[in-house]
């Protein structure tokens, strides 16, 4: 075995000069059964604007502290060790900036082991460790805990996860090992594998106490508090701690082998195979049934020494990014200053879409909203969808009873467009057609206050075009939501020439309000995410069309990892609404978008796709394949994946020229929150220039080749 204090771990530490250090400071408190506990606090002096997070330096702070600690408890000075984070925040994992950095196989072997043989310490003090999780607690973080002898939990801590797989690696300083011997191998599979997977779903406390990952639970108010004396408890002997969820030598034998092949089969079906964390989770998972846990520690430090220097992290570090860092300072947006306060909101239709507008404004803005149609058969179809979407959400403890009735008394329908006189925001959801929408507002305009905002959910339509018969056209903004409104994070907020900064300003706080990560884009065709679907699914469709049987186009773009192939994703999308998106691309770009009649056909066929029982494609069915008309000149996976690969290439240059955003990253971010770019690939301008279509397409990467190997 290995035996991690012969290694010399001073290159990472060398190679963290710059590093935020979470200290480990040290107070001694007074047991209620006499003697003291030596409380360990990590804090990185930072307030709360950023997490404890645990790089190389903070690990040698915390392991000289744990050290001393050690040899207190041989002297007789301590009972046990405690370990805690400041208020509201344990940690928030291993500093990522600090790990992307270390691009070599040995060290990044040697940050596997470094944690193995700091947090291995909090076991092995002589006295029993208990880690005190005070609030958050991501990653490394949930490793302290679970290397620690007994753990508690505070009742409100904001979230607990395991969010390694998410990123490209594993969970490397135990949890891989430790989590399966403490609860079993399904549990495990879910917090390690399927919630990251699930947009990095976290645990709430509740959740992670009763799946056993935490020894007792207490409220906030006296958190620390109750928790010392349940340590006192333990070490008087008047507390008996039990861990039922541990697996027994029947489930490591036949349930443990079972779960694994479920869940590999599972992951195939849902991601294909081009993520390569989930499945080196896996192979941890499933040797972790012998229970040698120091056998499992050397395998993690293996596989974190594959993974770290590997691509997929690279790409999923640059991504991750993105989306915590530039999503939250939006290229080109206005002083927040120039918002105007949203007191009332107009949502104009109530089918399904205005339906979800409608909930979502009225849960995240909490002010009324109100929605109108042609008559009102159609307004109390829309408002019995809502409640009964409210009623679903209460069902499952998503929203309390009195926020159920707060917001279902928030949103009202009528037929009466008079009522919006005094909305400060106004948003269309009726049908994808210019004279359509030109006419609902031509009827709002004079109705509303000169200074109320009107926005409109078109997925790729003009926005200038929509509002020309405006009386103020510098009020219109696009507001392009995804759907489902609720779940995907990304709106496409559309500035045309005439849109005045403050009404700029107001979409971008609403979207922020609402949850939603903004990204300011120009008023041009499909603008970022639907024009390169547009590219993506015309060459699905032209591959078809030229006589490639389906499930090879299916097929031909698993390498990127979406979580979807084409044809199934236009099945999602509505195949209608994806035949509108690409008529509306090869209107405006004839000469670069390929235009499908067979879209068309099977838009107007009941179940144009045979899919087997875990809902994925598996080919046309029978009414599909009536329906197209193919040649006879199939092509391969490889040249579907090239052509589709080289067009989006050209297509993402003549955008950044056209300025449609203000940078390749804001493609990248839209791709990633608005069309499930995985992860694991970066942003699709990385992918781009990895895959070599940047160069063979226009010549030159995206990004600096410095920058490009870095991510």
């Amino acid at each position: 075995m290995t035996d991690y204090s012969t290694i010399d771990f001073s290159p990472l530490i060398e190679a963290s000069a710059d590093e935020v250090v979470t200290e480990s400071f040290v107070r001694d408190v007074a047991l209620p059964s006499g003697g003291s506990l030596a409380l360990i606090t990590l804090d990185n002096g930072r307030d709360h604007t950023r997490p404890n997070t645990l790089g190389p330096r903070t690990l040698q702070a915390l392991s000289d502290v744990l050290d001393a600690q050690r040899a207190r408890a041989a002297a007789g000075e301590i009972r046990a060790v405690g370990i805690t984070g400041k208020p509201f925040i344990f940690a928030a994992g291993a500093d990522l900036s600090k790990v992307s950095t270390l691009a070599s196989e040995e060290n990044a072997r040697l940050m596997a082991q470094y944690g193995h043989y700091v947090l291995g310490k909090l076991g092995k003090l002589g006295v029993p460790s208990f880690a005190f999780v005070n609030g958050l607690a991501l990653g490394g973080a949930m490793e302290i805990a679970l290397n620690s002898d007994y753990r508690t939990l505070d009742a409100s801590a904001a979230a607990l996860a395991f969010p390694e797989v998410f990123l490209g690696i594993i969970p490397g300083w135990g949890g891989a090992t430790i989590v399966p011997n403490l609860i079993g191998i399904e549990k495990a599979l879910e917090i390690i594998v399927s919630n990251p997977l699930k947009n990095n779903r976290m645990l709430k406390p509740k959740q992670a106490y009763e799946l056993g990952l935490f020894d007792a639970m207490f409220g906030s108010a006296s958190f620390l508090e109750q928790s010392v004396a349940w340590a006192d408890g333990v070490l008087t002997g008047a507390v008996k701690v039990e861990r039922p969820h541990v697996p027994g030598k029947l489930e490591r034998l036949t349930k443990w082998p079972v779960a694994i092949k479920i869940a590999r089969d599972q992951l195939r079906e849902r991601i294909g195979s081009a993520a390569k964390a989930p499945y080196v989770a896996l192979d941890l998972l499933s040797a972790a049934k012998d229970g040698d846990i120091e056998r499992g520690f050397e395998r993690e430090d293996e596989a974190l020494a594959q993974l770290i220097p590997g691509d997929q992290f690279a790409a999923s570090i640059y991504a991750f990014d993105l989306v915590q860092k530039r999503a939250k300072r939006p290229a080109g947006a206005p002083d927040r200053d120039l918002a105007k306060p949203v007191r009332k909101v107009g949502v104009i239709g109530a089918g399904l879409m205005a339906g979800q507008f409608a909930l979502l404004f009225a849960r995240k803005l909490r002010v009324p909203v109100i929605i109108t149609d042609l008559d009102q058969a159609r307004v109390d179809k829309g408002l019995a969808y809502i409640n009964g979407e409210i009623d679903k959400m209460q069902e499952k403890g998503r929203l309390s009873a009195d926020d159920a009735n707060q917001v279902r008394a928030l949103v009202s329908g009528t037929t009466d467009k008079a009522l919006y006189a005094d909305c400060d925001w106004v948003i269309e959801a009726v049908f994808e057609e210019t004279a359509v929408k030109q006419q609902v507002f031509a009827e709002i305009e004079p109705i509303i206050a000169e200074d109320a905002v009107i926005a409109t959910n078109t997925s790729s339509l003009s926005v200038e075009e929509i509002g020309a018969k405006l009386a103020h056209p510098e009020r219109l903004v696009g507001f392009h939501f995804f759907n489902p409104v609720a779940i995907m994070p990304l709106i496409e907020v559309v500035k045309t020439p005439a849109t005045d900064d403050a009404s700029l300003a107001t979409a971008m706080q609403v979207a922020k309000k609402l949850g939603k990560s903004a990204v300011i884009t120009a008023d041009r065709p499909g603008f970022v995410v639907n024009r390169l679907l547009a590219k993506f699914m015309g060459e699905a469709a032209r591959a078809l069309d030229e006589g490639t049987p389906l499930p090879v186009v299916e097929r031909a773009f698993a390498p990127i990892g979406l979580p979807m192939g084409p044809f199934e994703l236009i099945d999602l999308v509505g195949w209608k609404v994806a035949a509108h998106v690409q008529d509306t691309m090869v209107r405006h770009f004839p000469d670069r978008f390929y235009a499908s009649e067979n879209l068309h056909r099977l838009a107007e066929v009941d179940g144009p796709l045979a899919k087997n029982k875990a809902g994925k494609v598996e080919d046309l069915s029978k009414a599909g394949r009536k329906a197209v008309t193919v040649g006879k000149t199939a092509v391969t996976e490889e040249e579907i994946l090239r052509r589709a690969e080289d067009t989006m290439a050209e297509e993402i240059r003549i955008m950044l020229d056209e300025g449609v955003v203000a940078a390749a990253e804001d493609i990248d971010l839209c791709m990633i929150l608005g069309a499930g770019w995985p992860f694991q690939a970066g942003g699709i301008t990385p992918y781009l220039d990895r895959s070599g279509a940047s160069e063979r397409a226009v010549g030159a990467k995206f990004h600096d080749p410095a920058i490009a190997g870095a991510r």
